[in-house]
């Protein structure tokens, strides 16, 4: 009885050690590495190597920033734009919730994402749909994980 009584208190205690709650392997601070997009029957690419854009993730909320890499220097190419507000993310789909954003008509907006992690690499493809603007396209972004 004493021996059977042991096994079952090791086995909780391992049981217990193993059920921490999973990592979010999608919080991190990510950096743009490539952007297509593809409207009606056509697919181009809409990464700007001359701006620099990250994207930072925490548990609950999602934040971007893209600027020029001139530092504002040249006022034709100067670029600044962010955004962010709250996310859910179940299983592989990502949903953003766009609170905050520097053109006011894309906010409130909500925008489902399909992710996928391999290694230091975040790929989100999905659709961006804004209506009041006429805006109705497929993303596909990749990030790579910024150390």
């Amino acid at each position: 009885m004493k021996r059977t009584l042991s096994i079952l208190v090791l086995i909780i205690t391992l049981t217990s050690c193993n059920s921490e709650k999973k990592e979010n392997q999608i919080q991190g601070t990510w950096r743009l590495i490539s952007a297509e997009t593809t409207e009606k029957d056509s697919t181009f690419s809409t990464f700007n190597p001359k701006t620099k854009m990250i994207k930072i993730i925490n548990d609950t909320h999602f934040a971007f920033f893209n600027h020029d890499l001139n530092n504002g220097k040249d006022s034709t190419a100067a670029v600044f734009f962010g955004g962010g507000g709250k996310y859910t993310l179940k299983d592989s789909i990502y949903t953003e919730n766009l609170e905050y954003f520097n053109n006011r008509q894309w906010e409130n907006g909500k925008f489902e994402f399909t992710v996928k992690i391999k290694n230091d690499t975040l790929i989100q493809k999905g659709i961006e749909k804004v209506e009041k603007l006429g805006i109705d396209r497929i993303i596909t972004e990749k990030y790579v994980r910024e150390k």
